[in-house]
C-alpha cells in the first residue's frame, strides 16, 4: 500500500488551486493528513470545500502566500511563469513539482487504472469511481470534473485501487505507470502543444508503453485513431489489449443500445455472455464509455455481473449532459463539449432525447489555438440545433490570435444551413433565449468555459 503522504508532499502549496486537476490532487492530500495550502484567482465553492478539509486557501497570486516551510510548488501547465508565487518559490529554493508528477506519487503501490483519450475521460473515470465505491471497494480517484451524487472530483480512499484522469493535453499522462490503461479515442486537438497526430500517436504510444509488465489496455474496437493506436502496440509482449465497441472484432462487444429518454440500456457481448445493464446519461458514446469502464474493472478481476450492476448507479458528471433545472415547460442542459466531436455527440444524444422537441444551443468556443484549427468543424456541428447563439471566444490561458473569432464558427454554421445569432455581451443571452424559447424545448449550453454560468440565468428569466 501507498504511504500515507509522500514525504516531498507533506506541506504542498499549489498555485491554482481551485483547478479541476489541482483541487483533486490537494483534496486527496489533505485527506492523507499533508498540511495543504494554495491561492486561486477567485473564490468558489472549490476553495471552501478544502478549507473544510483543513486547507489553506488564498484568494489571488501574490508571493506572500507561500509559506518559507513549504515542502513543494505543484503546478500545472497553465500557470505562467511570471506568477509572484513561482518566483517567490525560486527565491526560496522550494522544489516546483508538476500536477502530473503530483498525482502519480499519490498512486504508488496501489492498482491503479488511467483513463485517456481526447474526450470522455471524466465521464469514464467517474463511472468507475462510483462503481468501483458501490462495490464496497472504496478506491482512491481523481476526476476532471465533480460526480453528481458524491459531489467531488477526488477522494483518498482506504482499498487497493486508484482510478485516475489521465491528461493527454500537456503530455502529462506519461508519468503514470497503471496497471489498466484505457485509451476512449486518439484525435487531433491541444494545437499548442501538437503539431500533428503523428506527434498525438507517439505521445500515446509512450503512455501505453508505462503500463506495468503484465497489464491490460482497453481500447475502442471503431475510432479510427483508437485502432491506428492499437496496430503500433500490438508487439508490446508485456501487455495485453482488450478491444471493445461494435465491432464484430471486439473483445468486449457492444450488442444494443436502446434509448429511455435521457438514460440507455445498454447489452453487451462478453465471454460468449450477453450482459445488459443501464447507464443514466443518454446518446451511444457514454454508453460506449460505460462499456470501456466495464472492461477495465474485469480485467482487474472484478466479476463483470456485479461491476455491470454496480455502473448502473452512475448519475452523472457535472457539466456532461447535466440537467440545470425547467422554466416555462423548458428544460435547461449543460455540456462541457468543446471539440467537434464532442459537441456532434452531445447533439446527437439530446436530439434522441428531445423526439419532436426543438434542440436551442448557447455555445461558448474554448481557446484561439482550438478555433482556429477546428473552427469549421465547430460550427458544422452546430448544424444538428434547431436554432444556435455563439458567444465570443473564451481565451482561457491564451492570449488571442490575429484574425480569430466567433466569426469563423458562425460562417461555418451558416455554410451548413444553421440558424446562428451571434451575441458578444454574454450577460444579454438570457433575454435572447427567453425570446427563441417555446414550452417543450430544450436548452443546451455548451463549453469548457463559464458558459456554465448562464444556466441559472437562464431558468431565471424563463420563469419571469
Amino acid at each position: 500500500m501507498a504511504p500515507a503522504v509522500p514525504s516531498a508532499m507533506e506541506r504542498p502549496h499549489f498555485i491554482g488551486i481551485g483547478g479541476a486537476g489541482m483541487s483533486g490532487i490537494a483534496k486527496i492530500l489533505a485527506q492523507r493528513g499533508a498540511k495543504v495550502a494554495g491561492s486561486d484567482a477567485k473564490e468558489s465553492a472549490t476553495a471552501q470545500a478544502l478549507r473544510e478539509l483543513g486547507a489553506t486557501v488564498h484568494i489571488g497570486h501574490a508571493a506572500e502566500h507561500l509559506a518559507s516551510d513549504a515542502s513543494c510548488v505543484v503546478v500545472s501547465s497553465a500557470i505562467r511563469a511570471d506568477n509572484p508565487e513561482l518566483a517567490r518559490a525560486a527565491e526560496l529554493s522550494v522544489p516546483v513539482v508538476h500536477r502530473s508528477d503530483a498525482l502519480a506519487s499519490l498512486m504508488t503501490g496501489l492498482r491503479s487504472i488511467a483513463v485517456a483519450g481526447t474526450h470522455g475521460k471524466t465521464t469514464t473515470t467517474s463511472m468507475l469511481a462510483v462503481a468501483l465505491t458501490e462495490l464496497g471497494l472504496d478506491p482512491s480517484y481523481a476526476i476532471g470534473g465533480d460526480l453528481a451524487g458524491p459531489g467531488t472530483n477526488a477522494r483518498h480512499g482506504e482499498g487497493e485501487i486508484f482510478v485516475a484522469e489521465a491528461d493527454e493535453s500537456d503530455r502529462s499522462f506519461q508519468k503514470y505507470d497503471p496497471e489498466v490503461a484505457i485509451v476512449l479515442n486518439v484525435e487531433l486537438d491541444h494545437h499548442a502543444n501538437y503539431a500533428s497526430m503523428d506527434e498525438i500517436y507517439d505521445s500515446f504510444e509512450t503512455f501505453v508503453g508505462k503500463v506495468v509488465p503484465g497489464g491490460t489496455l482497453v481500447i475502442s474496437a471503431d475510432q479510427p485513431g483508437a485502432v491506428e493506436l492499437t496496430q503500433r502496440v500490438r508487439d508490446l509482449s508485456t501487455l495485453k489489449v482488450v478491444t471493445y465497441g461494435d465491432s464484430a472484432t471486439a473483445d468486449v462487444r457492444v450488442h444494443k443500445i436502446t434509448p429511455r429518454g435521457l438514460t440507455s440500456e445498454v447489452t453487451v457481448l462478453l465471454d460468449n455472455r450477453f450482459l445488459t445493464f443501464t447507464v443514466s446519461v443518454p446518446g451511444s458514446h457514454y454508453a460506449h464509455n460505460a462499456v470501456a469502464a466495464l472492461a477495465a474493472g474485469v480485467a482487474l478481476g472484478i466479476p463483470a455481473h456485479n461491476l455491470a450492476s454496480a455502473i448502473g448507479k452512475y448519475t452523472g458528471v457535472k457539466r456532461r449532459l447535466q440537467l440545470k433545472g425547467e422554466a416555462a415547460d423548458v428544460q435547461v442542459i449543460d455540456s462541457y463539449a468543446h471539440h467537434p466531436t464532442e459537441m456532434t455527440a452531445d447533439l446527437e444524444a439530446m436530439r434522441g432525447a428531445a423526439a419532436d422537441s426543438r434542440l436551442l444551443v448557447v455555445f461558448q468556443p474554448h481557446l484561439f489555438s482550438r478555433t482556429q484549427e477546428l473552427g469549421t468543424e465547430m460550427g458544422q456541428a452546430l448544424a444538428l440545433a434547431d436554432a444556435s447563439v455563439v458567444l465570443d471566444i473564451y481565451p482561457a490561458r491564451e492570449d488571442p490570435i490575429p484574425g480569430i473569432t466567433s466569426a469563423l464558427i458562425i460562417d461555418a454554421a451558416r455554410a451548413a444551413g444553421a440558424d446562428v445569432t451571434p451575441v458578444h455581451d454574454k450577460a444579454a443571452v438570457p433575454d435572447v433565449i427567453a425570446g427563441m424559447a417555446k414550452p417543450g424545448d430544450l436548452v443546451l449550453t455548451m463549453g469548457a468555459g463559464d458558459v456554465t454560468d448562464l444556466g441559472p440565468a437562464i431558468l431565471a428569466r424563463l420563469s419571469n
